[in-house]
Protein backbone atom coordinates (compact mmCIF):
# COMPACT_ATOMS: atom_id res chain seq x y z
CA UNK A 1 0.00 0.00 0.00
CA UNK A 2 1.00 3.86 -0.92
CA UNK A 3 2.03 5.58 2.44
CA UNK A 4 3.55 9.48 2.58
CA UNK A 5 5.49 11.64 4.74
CA UNK A 6 4.52 15.14 5.02
CA UNK A 7 5.88 18.12 6.72
CA UNK A 8 3.63 19.90 8.36
CA UNK A 9 3.48 23.49 9.12
CA UNK A 10 7.01 25.12 7.48
CA UNK A 11 7.64 26.52 4.12
CA UNK A 12 11.25 25.18 4.36
CA UNK A 13 12.41 21.86 3.92
CA UNK A 14 12.63 19.43 6.94
CA UNK A 15 11.67 22.24 9.66
CA UNK A 16 8.76 21.72 10.16
CA UNK A 17 6.79 18.30 11.91
CA UNK A 18 6.95 14.99 9.48
CA UNK A 19 3.47 12.78 10.23
CA UNK A 20 3.69 9.40 7.49
CA UNK A 21 0.18 8.83 6.47
CA UNK A 22 -0.62 5.12 5.27
CA UNK A 23 -3.51 5.30 2.48
CA UNK A 24 -6.02 2.48 1.59
CA UNK A 25 -5.28 1.09 5.08
CA UNK A 26 -9.06 -0.54 5.58
CA UNK A 27 -7.10 -4.25 6.05
CA UNK A 28 -4.74 -3.30 8.47
CA UNK A 29 -5.41 -4.29 11.98
CA UNK A 30 -5.42 -1.74 15.07
CA UNK A 31 -2.21 -4.22 16.25
CA UNK A 32 -0.39 -3.71 12.63
CA UNK A 33 -0.95 0.25 12.82
CA UNK A 34 0.17 0.39 16.49
CA UNK A 35 3.44 -1.15 15.46
CA UNK A 36 4.08 0.63 12.26
CA UNK A 37 3.64 3.80 14.65
CA UNK A 38 6.04 2.39 17.35
CA UNK A 39 8.86 2.00 14.04
CA UNK A 40 8.05 5.30 12.54
CA UNK A 41 8.96 6.82 15.94
CA UNK A 42 7.36 9.72 14.65
CA UNK A 43 5.02 12.34 17.29
CA UNK A 44 2.32 10.83 15.15
CA UNK A 45 1.82 8.25 12.20
CA UNK A 46 -1.73 8.33 10.44
CA UNK A 47 -3.85 5.58 8.36
CA UNK A 48 -6.78 6.81 5.84
CA UNK A 49 -10.07 4.74 5.64
CA UNK A 50 -13.69 4.81 3.87
CA UNK A 51 -15.51 6.80 6.18
CA UNK A 52 -18.60 5.61 8.09
CA UNK A 53 -20.43 8.36 9.02
CA UNK A 54 -22.45 10.77 6.66
CA UNK A 55 -20.92 13.81 4.76
CA UNK A 56 -17.15 12.35 5.78
CA UNK A 57 -14.49 12.20 2.67
CA UNK A 58 -12.72 9.75 4.69
CA UNK A 59 -12.11 8.58 8.06
CA UNK A 60 -8.27 8.85 10.25
CA UNK A 61 -6.79 6.48 12.88
CA UNK A 62 -4.20 8.86 14.34
CA UNK A 63 -1.25 6.94 16.66
CA UNK A 64 1.73 7.96 18.51
CA UNK A 65 4.23 5.55 19.45
CA UNK A 66 2.23 5.11 22.55
CA UNK A 67 -1.09 5.54 21.95
CA UNK A 68 -4.22 6.21 19.57
CA UNK A 69 -5.20 9.65 19.69
CA UNK A 70 -8.76 10.97 19.02
CA UNK A 71 -7.82 13.85 17.41
CA UNK A 72 -4.25 15.55 16.43
CA UNK A 73 -4.00 18.84 14.56
CA UNK A 74 -0.78 18.13 12.32
CA UNK A 75 -1.66 14.86 11.61
CA UNK A 76 -5.01 16.04 10.14
CA UNK A 77 -3.34 18.59 7.81
CA UNK A 78 -0.95 16.40 6.61
CA UNK A 79 -3.52 13.83 6.09
CA UNK A 80 -5.37 15.77 4.05
CA UNK A 81 -2.49 17.48 2.11
CA UNK A 82 -1.74 13.15 1.17
CA UNK A 83 -5.42 12.44 0.59
CA UNK A 84 -5.91 15.32 -2.11
CA UNK A 85 -2.26 15.52 -3.77
CA UNK A 86 -3.13 11.27 -4.09
CA UNK A 87 -6.39 12.43 -6.05
CA UNK A 88 -9.19 12.92 -3.12
CA UNK A 89 -11.99 14.67 -4.15
CA UNK A 90 -14.58 16.28 -1.50
CA UNK A 91 -17.70 16.13 -1.78
CA UNK A 92 -17.79 19.89 -1.11
CA UNK A 93 -16.36 23.16 -0.17
CA UNK A 94 -14.24 22.04 2.29
CA UNK A 95 -12.63 18.06 3.15
CA UNK A 96 -14.57 16.86 5.73
CA UNK A 97 -12.29 14.02 8.34
CA UNK A 98 -14.14 11.58 10.31
CA UNK A 99 -11.82 10.96 13.43
CA UNK A 100 -12.34 9.74 17.55
CA UNK A 101 -13.14 13.22 18.17
CA UNK A 102 -15.90 13.09 15.34
CA UNK A 103 -15.98 15.49 11.99
CA UNK A 104 -13.80 18.19 11.31
CA UNK A 105 -13.74 20.28 8.29
CA UNK A 106 -10.04 21.68 6.54
CA UNK A 107 -10.08 24.02 4.40
CA UNK A 108 -7.75 25.49 1.67
CA UNK A 109 -6.21 29.03 3.27
CA UNK A 110 -4.17 30.34 0.07
CA UNK A 111 -1.43 27.82 0.01
CA UNK A 112 -1.89 26.64 3.32
CA UNK A 113 -4.33 24.18 4.78
CA UNK A 114 -6.43 24.87 7.70
CA UNK A 115 -8.31 22.80 9.83
CA UNK A 116 -11.32 24.11 12.39
CA UNK A 117 -10.67 23.96 15.83
CA UNK A 118 -12.66 21.27 17.57
CA UNK A 119 -14.80 21.86 20.73
CA UNK A 120 -12.68 21.38 24.16
CA UNK A 121 -13.31 18.11 26.00
CA UNK A 122 -12.33 19.89 28.69
CA UNK A 123 -11.55 23.37 29.62
CA UNK A 124 -11.72 25.55 32.67
CA UNK A 125 -9.11 26.64 35.45
CA UNK A 126 -6.65 24.09 36.66
CA UNK A 127 -6.78 23.29 40.39
CA UNK A 128 -3.57 23.58 42.49
CA UNK A 129 -2.92 20.13 43.11
CA UNK A 130 -2.11 19.82 39.31
CA UNK A 131 -0.92 23.38 38.69
CA UNK A 132 2.07 22.06 40.83
CA UNK A 133 2.63 18.81 39.66
CA UNK A 134 3.01 21.08 36.30
CA UNK A 135 5.48 23.72 37.58
CA UNK A 136 7.53 20.87 38.78
CA UNK A 137 7.69 18.81 35.50
CA UNK A 138 8.79 22.25 34.24
CA UNK A 139 10.94 23.50 36.48
CA UNK A 140 9.29 27.05 37.28
CA UNK A 141 8.45 29.05 40.04
CA UNK A 142 4.73 29.72 40.95
CA UNK A 143 5.39 33.30 40.27
CA UNK A 144 6.64 32.52 36.70
CA UNK A 145 2.82 31.08 35.99
CA UNK A 146 0.82 33.60 34.58
CA UNK A 147 -2.24 32.11 33.88
CA UNK A 148 -3.23 28.62 33.33
CA UNK A 149 -6.03 26.59 31.81
CA UNK A 150 -7.47 23.40 30.73
CA UNK A 151 -7.32 23.55 26.69
CA UNK A 152 -8.16 19.61 26.12
CA UNK A 153 -9.62 19.16 22.58
CA UNK A 154 -8.51 14.86 22.68
CA UNK A 155 -4.99 14.84 23.69
CA UNK A 156 -5.04 15.62 27.36
CA UNK A 157 -3.65 19.37 26.82
CA UNK A 158 -3.18 21.49 29.82
CA UNK A 159 -1.69 24.93 29.26
CA UNK A 160 0.37 27.65 30.89
CA UNK A 161 1.46 31.21 30.06
CA UNK A 162 5.02 32.78 30.96
CA UNK A 163 6.08 36.01 31.21
CA UNK A 164 7.20 36.16 27.50
CA UNK A 165 8.81 33.67 24.55
CA UNK A 166 12.35 33.82 26.05
CA UNK A 167 10.99 32.59 29.87
CA UNK A 168 9.56 29.70 27.13
CA UNK A 169 12.56 29.11 25.33
CA UNK A 170 14.22 29.28 27.88
CA UNK A 171 12.66 25.61 29.84
CA UNK A 172 14.50 22.80 30.94
CA UNK A 173 11.99 20.30 31.92
CA UNK A 174 11.90 17.44 34.30
CA UNK A 175 11.06 14.60 32.22
CA UNK A 176 11.19 12.29 35.14
CA UNK A 177 8.21 14.49 36.89
CA UNK A 178 5.50 14.67 33.86
CA UNK A 179 3.56 11.15 34.84
CA UNK A 180 0.69 11.71 32.68
CA UNK A 181 1.33 15.23 32.29
CA UNK A 182 0.85 16.81 28.27
CA UNK A 183 1.67 20.30 29.00
CA UNK A 184 1.75 23.08 26.22
CA UNK A 185 3.47 26.26 27.43
CA UNK A 186 3.15 29.67 25.64
CA UNK A 187 4.47 33.34 26.01
CA UNK A 188 4.18 36.22 24.20
CA UNK A 189 7.07 37.51 21.64
CA UNK A 190 7.87 41.59 21.85
CA UNK A 191 5.28 43.88 19.76
CA UNK A 192 6.59 44.16 15.94
CA UNK A 193 8.36 40.22 15.89
CA UNK A 194 7.61 38.05 12.99
CA UNK A 195 5.60 35.93 14.96
CA UNK A 196 3.06 36.97 18.09
CA UNK A 197 4.13 34.08 20.58
CA UNK A 198 6.12 30.92 21.13
CA UNK A 199 5.23 27.61 21.89
CA UNK A 200 6.55 24.42 23.13
CA UNK A 201 4.33 20.73 23.91
CA UNK A 202 5.75 18.37 25.98
CA UNK A 203 4.08 15.16 26.02
CA UNK A 204 6.84 12.45 27.11
CA UNK A 205 4.39 9.97 28.25
CA UNK A 206 3.03 9.08 25.21
CA UNK A 207 6.42 8.60 23.51
CA UNK A 208 7.27 12.13 22.41
CA UNK A 209 9.47 13.90 24.99
CA UNK A 210 8.77 17.49 22.55
CA UNK A 211 6.68 17.80 19.87
CA UNK A 212 8.09 19.90 16.79
CA UNK A 213 4.95 21.47 16.04
CA UNK A 214 1.87 21.05 17.55
CA UNK A 215 -1.57 22.09 15.63
CA UNK A 216 -4.22 20.81 18.25
CA UNK A 217 -2.38 22.29 21.28
CA UNK A 218 -2.29 25.92 18.76
CA UNK A 219 -6.22 25.21 18.43
CA UNK A 220 -6.67 24.76 22.14
CA UNK A 221 -4.59 28.07 22.90
CA UNK A 222 -6.23 29.78 20.56
CA UNK A 223 -9.36 29.21 22.18
CA UNK A 224 -8.78 30.26 25.35
CA UNK A 225 -6.31 32.80 24.51
CA UNK A 226 -8.91 34.62 22.39
CA UNK A 227 -11.80 33.23 24.05
CA UNK A 228 -10.91 34.93 27.61
CA UNK A 229 -8.83 37.34 26.13
CA UNK A 230 -6.14 36.25 28.14
CA UNK A 231 -3.28 38.81 26.54
CA UNK A 232 -5.68 41.34 26.20
CA UNK A 233 -4.96 43.83 23.02
CA UNK A 234 -1.87 42.11 22.97
CA UNK A 235 -3.21 39.23 20.73
CA UNK A 236 -5.04 39.94 17.29
CA UNK A 237 -7.82 37.69 16.43
CA UNK A 238 -5.34 36.12 13.36
CA UNK A 239 -1.78 35.81 14.18
CA UNK A 240 1.16 33.40 14.18
CA UNK A 241 2.43 31.36 16.30
CA UNK A 242 6.06 29.72 16.25
CA UNK A 243 6.81 26.43 17.49
CA UNK A 244 10.29 23.86 17.30
CA UNK A 245 12.59 26.45 17.94
CA UNK A 246 14.46 25.02 21.14
CA UNK A 247 14.77 21.92 18.93
CA UNK A 248 15.49 23.21 15.99
CA UNK A 249 12.86 23.68 13.66
CA UNK A 250 10.87 26.57 12.00
CA UNK A 251 7.31 25.67 12.67
CA UNK A 252 4.77 28.59 11.72
CA UNK A 253 1.48 28.07 12.74
CA UNK A 254 -1.45 30.43 11.32
CA UNK A 255 -4.28 31.34 13.68
CA UNK A 256 -6.97 32.83 12.68
CA UNK A 257 -10.76 33.78 14.93
CA UNK A 258 -13.75 34.02 12.72
CA UNK A 259 -16.93 36.02 14.57
CA UNK A 260 -16.87 36.74 18.22
CA UNK A 261 -19.47 35.09 20.47
CA UNK A 262 -20.59 31.71 20.54
CA UNK A 263 -20.68 30.80 17.49
CA UNK A 264 -17.30 31.92 16.63
CA UNK A 265 -14.68 29.36 14.74
CA UNK A 266 -11.07 29.06 15.50
CA UNK A 267 -9.19 27.97 12.16
CA UNK A 268 -5.38 26.51 12.99
CA UNK A 269 -3.39 26.37 9.47
CA UNK A 270 -0.25 26.06 8.19
CA UNK A 271 2.18 24.59 5.02
CA UNK A 272 2.46 20.94 4.16
CA UNK A 273 4.66 19.36 2.14
CA UNK A 274 5.31 15.63 0.80
CA UNK A 275 9.16 14.88 1.20
CA UNK A 276 8.87 10.84 1.00
CA UNK A 277 6.74 9.25 -0.99
CA UNK A 278 6.84 4.84 -1.18
CA UNK A 279 5.40 1.41 -0.60
CA UNK A 280 4.72 -0.19 2.58
CA UNK A 281 4.84 -4.01 2.92
CA UNK A 282 3.74 -5.59 6.05
CA UNK A 283 3.18 -9.00 5.14
CA UNK A 284 5.07 -11.85 7.19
Amino acid sequence: MRMSQVDVFSTEPLLGNPVAVVHDADDLTTEQMAAFARWTNLSETTFLLRPTLPGADYRLRIFTPGEELPFAGHPTLGSAHAWLEAGGRPRGERVVQECGAGLVAVRRDGERLAFAAPPLVRSGPVDEADLARVRRALGVAPDEVVASAWVDNGPGWVAVLLRDADAVLGLRPDWSAFDDLEIGVVGAHAPGSETALEVRAFCPGIGVPEDPVTGSLNAGLAQWLLGERVLGERLASSYVAAQGTAIGRRGRVHVDRVGDGDDDEVWVGGATRTTITGELDLRR
